[in-house]
């Protein structure tokens, strides 16, 4: 059996090879047959636990 891909993008979602099941803390169910689904961790997202790209939206910029 081959590892499932799981990489950490920094400032946005994390990213896992599909297709993916994720279990809610309220015994909900959301699966993707995607092959790679974003899985949002800024609690932005409108499609939560599924990343909508909110995080881009409210960015801070690096102050000099």
């Amino acid at each position: 059996m081959s590892a499932t891909r799981v990489q950490v993008v920094p400032g946005g979602p994390v990213l896992v090879s599909g297709p993916v099941r994720i279990e809610m803390p309220d015994g909900g169910v959301v699966e993707s047959d995607r092959f790679m689904v974003a899985v949002c961790t800024c609690r932005r997202s409108e499609d939560y636990p599924l990343c909508d790209t909110s995080h881009r939206r409210c960015r801070r910029t690096a102050r000099g």
